[in-house]
């Protein structure tokens, strides 16, 4: 049986990289958020951000306007998937002061630095980044604003951990971690967060994980995504799933939010942006690999969704 999740995970394309190394003592807190200029060392715009701090050593508060205060130790990582301001401290009650004022950029364009606090407890972090091109991915928009994943657990723990170590000690000897490396590693964050969160999350959470929880809608999704080029309809794609077409209509559009068709749509655009950025594939043979009949209805849909013509927007 197609698992669901591994599915649409294949289908998200994300970029990465660490780009501060922060060492505090208590008493500290600071305020901050990751800005586009942060990823400029790794030639990458995203549209989309996701900010992470690994903890490498000793502990810290963190907190987002709205939530709850949370505390991250050595050995987990936090991310915040709005890429919300927030706060990080050593104790509740400190006023934080901004850290971008803090910041220590390197001479020799290495990891930036942040030395600051009291002189009590110590505490060392990196900073980090997960960014995709595209402005919404349902996937992403179901996570909590804050989520903590524990690299000492889960499958590919002794994968992550080591290979961000070795990220944040290159980067600190004034070596640029290879760009594989760390593409390879923002992907396995991604995953592992993915897999741990939707095992835990409650029925008060986002929609999307639900749809992927759910029997039937989840094998849709699956489908969707295993094969977007296929003739789907949402008589076929109920068929698929054991479903009468309204039931399955209805079902769909409640748990996901958009219709099936409307879901299939998204996709098979997101999947030819792939290939017009990744391929030189001619336009009327992407068109074909996404499932429209022909290049004129694949350009109208296109323009429609983005604004650009397909041959345009590869340009650009």
């Amino acid at each position: 049986m197609i698992d669901p999740l591994s599915e649409v995970l294949r289908s998200v394309r994300l970029t990465g990289g660490i780009f501060l190394d922060a060492r505090f003592t208590a008493p500290w807190s600071v305020h901050t958020q990751i800005l586009a200029e942060d990823c400029g060392t790794f030639a990458v715009k995203p549209s989309l951000l996701i900010a992470y701090h690994f903890v490498i050593a000793g502990k810290l508060l963190l907190s987002v306007d709205g939530e709850p205060t949370i505390e991250v130790r050595a050995g987990e990582i936090v991310l915040l998937p709005r890429n919300d301001v927030h706060t990080l401290a050593s104790d509740a009650g400190l006023v934080p002061t901004s850290a971008r004022h803090l910041i220590q950029p390197s001479a020799d364009g290495g990891l930036a630095k942040i030395l600051h606090g009291g002189g009590g407890e110590p505490a060392q972090i990196v900073c980090g980044f997960l960014g995709s091109e595209e402005t919404y991915n349902p996937l992403i928009a179901a996570l909590p604003r804050v989520l903590k994943l524990d690299i000492r657990e889960g499958v590919a723990r002794d994968w992550i951990e080591a290979s961000v170590r070795y990220a944040a000690g290159e980067l600190t000897a004034g070596r640029f971690a290879s760009s594989n490396l760390m593409s390879r590693l923002s992907e396995l964050l991604f995953v592992e967060a993915m897999r741990q969160y939707s095992v835990t999350y409650t029925d008060q959470d986002g929609g999307w994980l639900k749809g992927i929880a759910d029997p039937q809608i989840g094998r849709a999704l699956a489908s969707i995504h295993h094969n977007v080029g296929l003739p789907w309809s949402a008589e076929s794609l109920a068929s698929e799933v054991s479903m009468s077409r309204s039931a399955f209509v209805d079902r769909f559009t409640t748990l996901i939010g958009v219709p099936p068709i409307r879901y299939l749509t998204i996709w098979r655009l997101q999947a030819a942006k792939v290939s017009l950025r990744e391929t030189r594939k001619p336009i009327d043979q992407i068109a074909e690999e996404v499932g429209y009949g022909s290049g004129e209805a694949f350009s109208r849909a296109f323009r429609r969704e983005f604004g650009l013509a397909p041959a345009r927007w590869r340009q650009r």
